[in-house]
């Protein structure tokens, strides 16, 4: 039997997951569109935008207290006219409100709840607010809309300004070359801010922050520097370890509350899982650690097994919530664990520390351990082998039983630019690993994105969801799918790919490419316009579209003798340096980006029949700062210009345009790749 709803409002239409979870409030809430807009400006009515995301558990709590509450909506609905915006369907407005937020309180976070004049320009907000508290809110700023607008005007002004200058930066002066003097001191800062004995950056809450693991993975390799490896190392068994870490399923929780990786906020988000599991399947490269694969495959496990749909898309992410409780989901108590591990249960039990360190509320256990399973099983005097076989056992009986419980709430929008992060991990497997199950998840998805979301003149749309696509992409879209094909490119070495990544770059740079910053905007020329167009330079647990730019342009640059490409590039790199310099943390895939022109950056060129076993034994001795280009007929591509030799397989090994003399030896190949080519001279 359907419910019997007693209200519905204008987000029944949506798509949205989370628009739709709000459209039987009794809040008159309306979807972000022209429509919503004309209406406030024709009533005269300020605009309250609030602004979350499905799996966001306060957005969750302030729903039940306010949201839900008659007397509570009949406030907002006599003095505002109410809009609920999807942050993940609509970062563009996000960032913008986000931004006001910040300028007002100094900090952000979801729920934003921002209020506007009828044209949209903000003048207060903040996040989450107790029912009391919220609703004071909404009368004092009825009044003073009132009886004292010319302030409130003025004040949106004043932040209007603020909001359009936050995101923008200043074009370099002058191209400035990198050096590895700024790697060093980037690097030092990096690890400086590190806790030297949970891993992780900073105390609580912790996040896993790929972007700037995976800068230090490469920094370290290609410096030896043992202090970066060490602390890399250390942070992700750490992760691995922890209840951050779905210790019977896999994947990752979107961040830990405490400093040991223990008690996370349990939703799962797809952008989380595609970057970790990148980043964990090159950690097991450089430094020849199962155990890091493991944790990488399970993770794509998770992945293909609760967020993949039918077509071949990834949905975006799974709730904290189930039961009304946040991390019933995935937590048990003694007594469960005991029934479902049966004989060999107190050893099960005791490497997930149940009911001492796993320990949680409620007599519930977040599942955590301390040892790898070899080391565990040595310590018990037993063989690793049969440990592993008793675990798996385990595992497996844990699982069943958890899919008998109510799932947490799956957010099923797809979103093009996750969709490419999690091609990229997909096409990374498929690379590493030489298992045909995640190379054909990468050409699935990337099938799925032409076909589904990609518009007759080759545009991207942002989402998907209930068989259509919609609202035009942004630049992260763009550009992670893009990246997402060059991953597939150097999996499969099927020219389409980089083609069609050429084309979404070119795209990007027709809509998207500011030439008086030397930037991109977040969001294209041809879309309505915002109270301020914005352009994403930070890096956060998502690296900023205009760091992932950067670093395509770079790579395109070379592979298609486009220097104008090259150009840009440098330009952006330059602008970013000191701000890079001194908030590392903010620039961290910047800095990834940085290390092409810093230290030695090589595209091998390999043509002919014999290219795959050339490149897997060049891959076995150098992991980072490389880019293969392999053909075995005559190509288009400007990289093969002139390098086919009949009946032999050359080597070709380039720095930006510059190569030496091809070779058909590997060998001769590895002595030229090592350090002996500089693109920045002493």
């Amino acid at each position: 039997m359907m419910p019997d709803h007693r209200f519905t409002n204008q987000l029944i239409r949506e798509s949205s997951p989370y628009l739709l979870q709000h459209a039987h409030n009794p809040v008159e809430w309306h979807p972000w569109n022209e429509q919503t807009l004309s209406k406030a400006r024709s009533l005269d009515k300020m605009l309250l935008i609030s602004i979350g995301y499905s799996s966001c558990h306060w957005c969750h709590v302030m729903e039940r207290e306010s949201f839900e509450d008659v007397k509570v909506a009949e406030i907002m609905n006599r003095n505002f006219i109410c809009i609920k915006v999807d942050r993940e369907e609509r970062p563009d407005v996000d960032q913008v409100y986000m931004n006001a937020v910040q300028l007002i309180t100094g900090s952000g976070g979801w729920p934003l709840n921002c209020f506007t004049l009828p044209d949209g320009r903000p003048f207060f907000g903040g996040t989450y607010f107790r029912k009391n508290q919220w609703v004071q809110l909404l009368e004092n700023i009825s009044t003073l809309y009132l009886k004292r607008r010319k302030e409130i005007e003025d004040q949106a002004d004043a932040l209007t300004e603020g909001i359009r200058k936050a995101s923008l930066i200043k074009p370099a002066e002058s191209v400035r070359a990198i050096t590895r003097e700024d790697i060093t001191r980037i690097t030092n800062s990096l690890t400086g801010q590190m806790d030297e004995l949970e891993g992780g950056f900073g105390g609580a809450p912790k996040f896993p922050m790929p972007a700037a693991l995976a800068f230090l993975l490469t920094t370290g390799e290609i410096t030896a520097n043992e202090k970066v490896e060490k602390l890399v190392k250390l942070t992700l068994r750490k992760m691995s370890y922890g209840g951050i870490y779905d210790q019977a399923g896999g994947g990752f929780s979107r961040y830990s509350t405490d400093s040991q990786w223990k008690v996370p906020h349990f939703e799962k988000m797809l952008y989380d899982n595609a970057q970790l599991a990148s980043l964990y399947l090159e950690a097991s490269q450089v430094y020849g650690s199962k155990e890091f694969r493991e944790t990488a495959e399970e993770t794509l496990g998770f992945v293909m097994r609760e967020m993949t749909s039918p077509e071949g898309g990834f949905y975006s992410a799974l709730d904290a919530d189930s039961e009304g409780k946040e991390g019933r989901f995935y937590t048990w108590t003694a007594g469960e664990l005991k029934i479902l591990t049966g004989n060999q249960g107190d050893l099960v039990r005791k490497y997930y520390h149940t009911g001492g360190k796993a320990l949680w509320e409620e007599g519930q256990n977040i599942l955590v351990r301390t040892q790898s399973p070899d080391e565990f099983a040595r310590a018990q005097g037993l063989q690793p082998s049969a440990f592993k076989a008793i675990l798996k056992s385990a595992k497996a009986k844990l699982l069943k039983e958890r899919n008998r419980r109510t799932m947490p709430g799956l957010d099923n929008k797809i979103l093009a630019s996750w969709n490419g992060l999690m091609m990229k991990a997909f096409a990374d497997a498929g690379r590493i690993t030489g298992q045909k199950k995640y190379l054909d998840a990468a050409v699935k998805t990337a099938g799925f994105i032409h076909a589904n979301m990609t518009g007759p003149d080759g545009h991207i749309f942002r989402c998907f969801n209930k068989g259509k696509s919609y609202i035009n992409g942004f630049l992260e879209d763009y550009c992670f799918v893009a990246e997402g094909l060059l991953a597939l490119y150097l999996a499969t070495f099927r020219e389409q790919y980089l083609y069609r990544a050429l084309e979404l770059i070119e795209t990007a740079i027709r809509d998207f490419y500011d030439s008086e910053s030397s930037y991109f905007f977040g969001s294209s020329a041809s879309d309505a316009p915002l109270v301020a167009r914005q352009q994403e330079i930070y890096d956060s647990v998502i690296p900023s579209s205009n760091s992932v730019m950067a670093g395509l342009l770079y790579k395109l640059g070379v592979i298609f003798e486009k220097d104008d490409f090259i150009e840009k590039q440098a330009k952006m790199v330059s602008g970013v340096r000191e701000k890079a310099l001194q908030f590392p943390s903010a620039f961290a895939n910047w800095a990834s980006v940085m290390l092409q022109t810093a230290l030695p950056y090589y595209f091998v060129v390999i043509t002919g029949d014999d290219y795959p076993e050339k490149i897997a034994t060049i891959r076995k001795h150098f992991r980072s700062q490389i880019f293969f280009c392999a053909a075995r007929e005559r190509s288009e591509l400007p990289v093969f210009k002139d390098r086919f030799t009949e009946n032999q397989t050359m080597i070709y090994i380039c720095t930006g345009r510059e190569c030496l003399l091809p070779t058909t030896s590997v060998d001769e190949a590895l002595q030229q790749l090592a350090g002996k080519i500089r693109l920045t001279p002493e």
